[in-house]
């Protein structure tokens, strides 16, 4: 079953007037049972919001196999804000490291800012553990706000399970202030970081302040 542009237009218009995210998963799951092509809505998705979310949702969730999720993606980088680029992590959790750490290190990359964000949010999983100091390699100064506050992410996400190990290597990881900061607000901001170790990495700050 190939849907059109047209039909998912008609099934959004159908929802409740002020339809809301679950109201659209509903539509989702509805075209995952019955198996749906929605190839045809590409050239949409960076126009239509919605579209972009049924495009991505009903064609992975088709594909069982981690790194055929990967490939799709890979074939289809298509994001034009942070929500869209974030919300395929889920996806790609299974994903061998070393597969992971290929696409990243050509992502990061990229021109598109949302594509290079794409490159450090795809490790927000359990995809990250055990790998810091591998994942930590990636990072370099990046100009773009929501490259930053993905590699802040990342960082933060990193030192719940090797917080030392971040700590070690922030002295010297020649990232500007903009970046170090944000990583140290977001350990801070955790709930599953311990507050001696939230208080080690505010002691960094002022060292961290004098890169601008």
């Amino acid at each position: 079953m190939t849907l059109t542009a047209e039909q998912v237009q008609k099934d959004l218009d159908n929802l409740p007037q002020r339809y809301k995210t679950p109201d659209v998963d509903c539509l989702i799951q509805r075209y995952v049972k019955q198996k749906a092509d929605v190839s045809e809505l590409r050239p949409y998705i960076l126009t239509h919001q919605q579209f972009h979310r049924i495009y991505f949702y009903v064609s992975l969730e088709q594909i069982k196999e981690a790194d055929r999720r990967m490939s799709f993606i890979h074939e289809n980088l298509l994001f034009s804000d942070w929500w869209h680029t974030d919300q395929l992590i889920r996806y790609v959790r299974d994903l061998d490291f070393h597969t992971a750490m290929q696409y990243a290190k050509e992502y990061i990359h990229s021109e598109d800012p949302f594509i290079r964000r794409w490159g450090y949010v795809l490790f927000i999983s359990k995809l990250c553990r055990g790998h810091e100091k591998e994942i930590l390699q990636l990072m370099h100064n990046d100009e773009e706000y929501y490259v930053q506050m993905a590699q802040a992410w990342l960082i933060a996400q990193l030192a719940i399970s090797e917080p030392k190990a971040v700590y070690d290597w922030f002295p010297n990881n020649g990232l500007k202030y903009n970046i170090n900061g944000k990583a140290i607000q977001k350990i801070c901001d955790s709930f599953r970081i311990s507050q001696d170790w939230k208080t080690e990495f505010k002691k960094l700050r002022p060292e961290l302040k004098e890169r601008k």
